[in-house]
């Protein structure tokens, strides 16, 4: 978890060696997170925007899709995502 913009940005990297058999040899690892005003409870619709990496993307490391997954987090908070926005954050006073 990182503070950025008045946000809080929350991001997990997840092994894909859990879904595949055999796992596969590289781009072993993907991301889950999401968006939120400091101490929101996420679980709460309309409390956090998320985000995951797209399809069959993977990355080489844990550190590379946590890295990947708070620079998307960063794009969401800026607004320069182009499919996700806390502007929902922002007007429900969540």
């Amino acid at each position: 978890m990182t503070q950025y913009e008045g946000f809080e940005i929350h991001v997990a990297p997840l092994s894909k060696n859990q879904e595949s058999d055999p796992p596969p040899a590289s781009e072993a690892y993907t991301y889950v997170g999401y968006v939120c005003h400091p101490g929101a409870n996420p679980k709460l619709p309309g409390h956090a925007v998320s985000f995951y990496a797209e399809g069959d993307i993977g990355f080489p490391s844990a550190q590379t899709a946590l890295d990947e997954g708070m620079h998307v987090g960063r794009a969401v908070v800026d607004g320069t995502h182009p499919d996700l926005s806390v502007l929902s954050l922002v007007t429900s006073g969540v």
